[in-house]
């Protein structure tokens, strides 16, 4: 049977949303255009062997990032020109209007996603890898050391780990290989695309969506 649900009616004053950045709220993933436009001959084979779970996402987005080349400004430029889902903005005010917590999990290069949500007017928590431009090092504020795989550059289980101790419902919106850990935690899953395969096969209950307007729909509809 197919793990697929309808989510619960939740009440979001009690509720934190996690949303997946890339090829979640960004329209194509934005480190795979990078690739496909600045990256050297060999990263496929990097991103194939992590999708089939041979490497955690922190050893495969260090691998990926050493084959990137371009300044920090051609790299910002063309991550710039994909677009968001535009229901990204009007998703996060409603359900903060709503009182729910929303925050952006992001285990890609990350550089962009603050830039992204500024352009977009949103102001949102961010759990991303970052870019030290001086070296162009990747940086792993958000790992957690402390977790069994200690596996991930950003460990999107931790802050969602964190809203349940605080007696939060959590809510985890995703589409790709990174987001399966989270979607493992999550007390109610929105999937698309890889995430919903994996959902499916692993038998972890989701609701499959296609853009962020069948999330609002879903979590703020009365």
């Amino acid at each position: 049977m197919r793990p697929e649900m309808t989510p619960p009616r939740l009440d979001l004053t009690e509720t934190s949303v996690f949303l997946d950045f890339d090829g979640t709220i960004s329209t194509r993933d934005i480190g795979l255009e990078l690739l496909e436009r600045h990256g050297r001959a060999g990263w496929r084979a990097i991103d194939a062997a992590f999708v089939r779970g041979e490497m955690g996402s922190r050893e495969c987005v260090t691998a990926e990032w050493d084959l990137v080349e371009g300044t920090e400004a051609e790299l910002l430029a063309t991550a710039m020109e994909v677009t968001l889902d535009p229901g990204f903005p009007a998703l996060v005010a409603d359900l903060r209007s709503a009182g729910a917590e929303v925050a952006v999990l992001s285990d890609g290069f990350g550089f962009y996603v603050d830039a992204h949500c500024r352009a977009a007017g949103v102001t949102v928590a961010v759990y991303a890898n970052r870019v030290d431009w001086d070296d162009r090092a990747l940086r792993f504020p958000f790992g957690d050391p402390t977790c069994a795989c200690r596996s991930c550059g950003v460990c999107k289980q931790a802050p969602i780990r964190a809203a349940a101790a605080r007696g939060r419902a959590t809510v985890m919106v995703g589409d790709g290989a990174s987001d399966r850990k989270a979607a493992a935690v999550a007390d109610v899953v929105f999937a698309t695309a890889g995430l919903a395969r994996w959902c499916e096969e692993a038998g972890v209950p989701f609701t499959p969506y296609a853009t962020l307007r069948d999330v609002h729909a879903a979590l703020l509809t009365p």
